[in-house]
């Protein structure tokens, strides 16, 4: 898999988790409290994770 697509492919996991939180947050979807920390610290992760590919990214150019 080229870097290209995964970048691609983390960044759109990350904004889904982004969505799914926000979502959660005004109330439009309900989970159980241990699904809602765990969707929390995966988004955490997860746009830490794109931070850091983008940076790699910025540094080959």
């Amino acid at each position: 898999m080229s870097s290209f697509t995964r970048y691609i492919i983390v960044s759109l996991s990350t904004v889904l988790f982004i969505v799914l939180v926000f979502m959660n947050f005004i109330g439009q979807w309900s989970a159980d409290p241990v699904i809602q920390v765990l969707f929390f610290f995966i988004m955490i992760i997860s746009v830490f994770n794109v931070g850091v590919m983008t940076s790699q990214r910025f540094e080959k150019s």
